[in-house]
C-alpha cells in the first residue's frame, strides 16, 4: 500500500497547505511524522488558527512574532529534532495557535532551513465538511501542494451548522438545501466549485483530494462514487483523489 508521502507525490520538498475539514490536523501531523522520517527537517504551522498540538503530534512548539525569531529559534532546536512547529502566538484562555501571514510562510520557505512546510490555510471548526467563506482559504504563494480534505462520515447527515462549516454557503456553492442530506454529488460539487474547497489554490500548485475517514465499507463505497465524479472533471486540474484513514495505521487505502 502506498504511503502518505508517495500518495501525495512529495518528492523534492516543499510548502503543502491543507484546506477544507474532516481530518486537516490528523493528515498533516501524520503527513510530517512521515517527511520527517524520510527527509526532514519539517516545520508545521498555520495561516489561521489551530489547536494546540500534543506531545505525540509536535513535541515543540515556537511562538514568535517574526519567521527571522522563527528562523533564530528553530537553529537550536534542530540539532536534536527533525520536526517543529511554529505560530505567531496562542490565544488566551484557548488552546489554540494563532497562524502566520502568509507572506511570512514566503520567508521561511526561502531561508532553506526546513526541506518541508506543512500548514493549514483554514479552520473547519471540527466539523466533517466545510467550504471557505470569502476570505479563506489562507493559502501562501510559495504552496506547491494543496490538499483539500473531506470526512466521509458527513455523508448522509443533514446540511447543517452541526455537521457542515458554514452550512449557509455549502447551500450556495451545491445547490443543496438546508436540511436535507449531504450527497456525494453535493461534495463532488463543494470540489470542483471555484467557490468550494479548493478556492485559493497558487496557479502553479498541484491540487490533491484527500477523502478521509474510510473506516466502513460504506464509506470506503461513498469514497469511491466521490472519485468517479471527480475523475469526470478536468477543469481544476486535480492531480490525485486519495480515500485514506488519517488515523491509522495504513492511512491510504487506494487513490485514483
Amino acid at each position: 500500500m502506498a504511503s502518505l508521502r508517495d500518495s501525495l507525490m512529495l518528492e523534492d520538498g516543499g510548502v503543502v497547505a491543507f484546506v477544507g475539514a474532516g481530518g486537516k490536523t490528523s493528515l498533516m501531523f501524520r503527513i510530517a511524522h512521515e517527511l520527517s522520517k524520510a527527509d526532514g527537517p519539517v516545520l508545521s504551522t498555520t495561516t489561521t488558527k489551530i489547536m494546540m498540538p500534543d506531545r505525540n503530534q509536535s513535541p515543540h512548539v515556537i511562538l514568535a512574532d517574526t519567521p527571522e525569531e522563527v528562523l533564530k529559534k528553530a537553529e537550536a532546536l534542530l540539532k536534536d529534532n527533525i520536526h517543529l512547529s511554529a505560530a505567531a502566538g496562542k490565544l488566551p484562555y484557548q488552546d489554540k495557535l494563532v497562524g502566520f501571514q502568509p507572506e511570512y510562510i514566503d520567508v521561511l520557505f526561502k531561508a532553506g532551513m526546513f526541506r518541508w512546510i506543512l500548514l493549514e490555510g483554514d479552520g473547519a471548526a471540527g466539523r466533517p465538511l466545510k467550504v471557505p467563506k470569502s476570505n479563506e482559504p489562507v493559502i501562501p504563494k510559495c504552496a506547491g501542494w494543496v490538499v483539500g480534505v473531506v470526512g466521509l462520515d458527513c455523508i448522509g447527515k443533514p446540511l447543517e451548522e452541526r455537521w457542515v462549516y458554514r452550512s449557509d454557503i455549502y447551500a450556495e456553492v451545491t445547490g443543496l438545501k438546508m436540511g436535507e442530506p449531504v450527497t456525494e454529488a453535493s461534495i463532488a460539487a463543494a470540489i470542483i466549485n471555484k467557490k468550494g474547497i479548493m478556492k485559493g489554490c497558487p496557479s502553479n500548485a498541484m491540487r490533491f483530494v484527500f477523502l478521509n475517514k474510510a473506516d466502513r465499507k460504506e464509506d470506503l463505497e461513498a469514497g469511491r462514487r466521490i472519485a468517479r465524479l471527480l475523475k469526470t472533471e478536468s477543469e481544476i486540474g486535480i492531480e490525485r483523489i486519495i480515500i485514506g484513514k488519517a488515523l491509522d495505521e495504513s492511512p491510504v487505502v487506494e487513490y485514483y
